[in-house]
């Protein structure tokens, strides 16, 4: 299994500093999206260490201490991996916090998919997002651990009412903020022509899924659907840092010819007459 992968980070039309980082090593699947958040350059530091302490943990042959109880044996060693990878990353960040008062109530969210063998094992906490695009269907592979999201789950507030709930910046859960974080976990098969895209709510706050998806469905490279999804994002006020990064799992080369011929036709067929 080939992967392709594309990441573009940008730090938006209104923000003076881009505190989002990111992992993207396409030859070991590792692929990392982190949004920092705190006060002064706090957001920054957050970020930097999480994506530093994941892939520096991932960066070698799995050890004993790579394991964790609080993951349940039904998920690949490589998904329990990961996620003890995110939870070392949330120690380093609530340490350094604790040891400099400059740091101090520092985090940030993080999204991460390890793809090997057709099978894409993610972790993630907060509301930055991992998707997927399968025979042309677009699906969130995530949760926002957010109020917003937990109203909508208690039935307080509709889907549509969420998209403008003036709470969408509070997070429930994020790296490093408390002594210990529940860090959820998930594992999706995945085959030739899929696309997975994980990308922090500069994005999903100013692009709709559906423009997403056809972003993937239309432009096809990696590169430059992140490029794409980073100018709609900032055409539409860019309000915040974006950081968005694409992978593909590619096929063989007819296999790529036909997806792609299937895509111009399906195109072609809606034109008028």
């Amino acid at each position: 299994m080939k992967l392709r992968a594309g990441v573009t980070t940008d730090r938006g039309r209104v923000r003076s500093l881009n505190e989002d980082a990111y992992v993207c090593r396409g030859d070991e699947g590792l692929f990392v999206v982190c949004d920092g958040m705190g006060g002064a350059s706090a957001g920054e530091i957050a970020s930097q260490l999480a994506v530093e302490t994941i892939g520096r943990q991932l960066g070698g042959k799995p050890n004993g201490s790579d394991a964790s109880s609080e993951t349940s044996e039904e998920f690949l060693s490589r998904t329990r991996r990961l996620g003890s990878a995110v939870r070392s990353s949330h120690q380093a960040i609530y340490d350094q916090a604790q040891q400099d008062s400059r740091y101090s109530g520092m985090g940030t969210t993080v999204v991460g998919a390890w793809v090997e063998n057709h099978v894409a094992s993610l972790a993630h906490v907060g509301d930055s997002r991992a998707y997927l695009w399968h025979k042309r269907q677009f699906q969130p592979l995530t949760r926002d651990h957010s109020l917003v999201e937990a109203q909508v789950d208690a039935g307080l507030l509709t889907s549509d009412e969420s998209l403008r709930a003036e709470e969408q910046n509070v997070l429930l859960r994020v790296l490093g903020r408390e002594p210990t974080v529940e860090v959820e976990l998930t594992e999706v098969p995945v085959e030739a022509g899929d696309y997975l895209l994980l990308c922090t709510d500069g994005l999903t706050r100013t692009v709709a899924d559906s423009d997403m998806a056809e972003a993937i469905a239309t432009v096809r490279e990696p590169q430059r659907i992140c490029d794409h999804l980073v100018d709609a994002a900032n055409r539409s006020g860019g309000p915040d840092n974006i950081t968005v990064l694409v992978v593909e799992i590619v096929g063989s080369w007819w296999q790529r010819w036909w997806s792609r011929w299937q895509a111009r036709g399906r195109r072609r067929s809606t034109w008028p007459n």
